[in-house]
């Protein structure tokens, strides 16, 4: 094996914060109805609304700074996020409560998922704080240590304090070096695992099938008031905005009805089944 390769599987051997964010807040459970159809839709309705976004703000000025703008995005990824838990867990709980014995039962055994999902961002956050509590000196700064001889006086009292000093200070900087990789790699798990989890609706699908397609449009619509509420993004005819901000909940809309259609018709996954009626 060559230096390039034992260097390549090195790299590969090292924590990714994206896949480990996938792998936690994305759908995994193996007994759950996975419909290719279904899937290559939402990605390329996901695709197109990629492309419509950054079509947008590229064609039309920014009503505030790139900052704000961006600033806005991440509120509305955490608002949408917050949606989608408090109707995750009314959703579930209802499900857990009215359904026939034994799906209630079985829709509880089931939680594992949707609970990974919620922690991985709750995680990730953690470790920002962490991080930046550690970067700021708030958990141990140089001036903690202070001025102790760690060489027991076999350089002399000064000598000694001076190699003690520059051995911390090595130490702090390789520490902060150490915080800066893990604070951007807990940035990057945070904000794929609150995208990957507010895709799949934070995996309530594990508990059963239709719960992302009935949570989705709850979630888009919600967003669509809020933007009204706030304002728009860019200074675009009214024609144009009003077009793509109607287009997301729409399209969502549908695509959820047809998936419901579609796991009705060819799996006899129905709105009754999920109560057992």
């Amino acid at each position: 094996m060559t230096t390039r390769q034992r260097l390549n599987a090195r790299a590969a051997s090292l924590p990714n914060p994206i896949a480990a964010a996938r792998t936690l807040a994305g759908p995994s459970n193996p007994d759950r109805i996975e419909d290719p159809a279904i899937t290559w839709m939402q990605r390329v309705r996901t695709l197109l609304g990629l492309v419509a976004v950054t079509w947008l703000t590229l064609a039309y000025p920014l009503r505030e700074g790139r900052e704000d703008f961006v600033l806005g995005k991440l509120e509305e990824l955490l608002i949408g996020c917050a949606i989608v838990v408090v109707a995750g867990v009314i959703g579930i709980g209802l499900c857990i409560i009215l359904a026939r014995p034994p799906l209630g039962r079985l829709y509880a055994r089931r939680l594992g998922g949707p609970l990974l999902a919620l922690g991985a961002p709750v995680l990730g956050v953690g470790v920002i704080w962490l991080m930046t509590a550690a970067l700021g000196g708030d958990i141990i700064s140089p001036s903690d240590v202070g001025g102790h001889d760690i060489t027991f006086g076999l350089f002399g009292s000064f000598l000694g304090t001076i190699f003690t000093g520059l051995l911390v200070f090595l130490l702090f900087v390789a520490a902060a070096l150490v915080c800066v990789v893990v604070l951007i790699a807990a940035v990057l798990f945070t904000l794929v695992a609150l995208i990957v989890g507010l895709n799949c609706c934070f995996r309530t699908g594990e508990v059963h099938e239709l719960l992302p397609a009935l949570l989705s449009p709850l979630l888009v619509w919600c967003l669509f008031g809020f933007q009204l509420f706030d304002g728009p993004d860019v200074a675009a005819p009214p024609e144009v905005l009003y077009t793509f901000m109607l287009g997301g909940p729409l399209s969502v809309t549908a695509l959820s009805l047809w998936e419901i259609r579609r796991r009705r018709a060819r799996y006899g996954v129905t709105l009754g089944s999920l109560l057992g009626r």
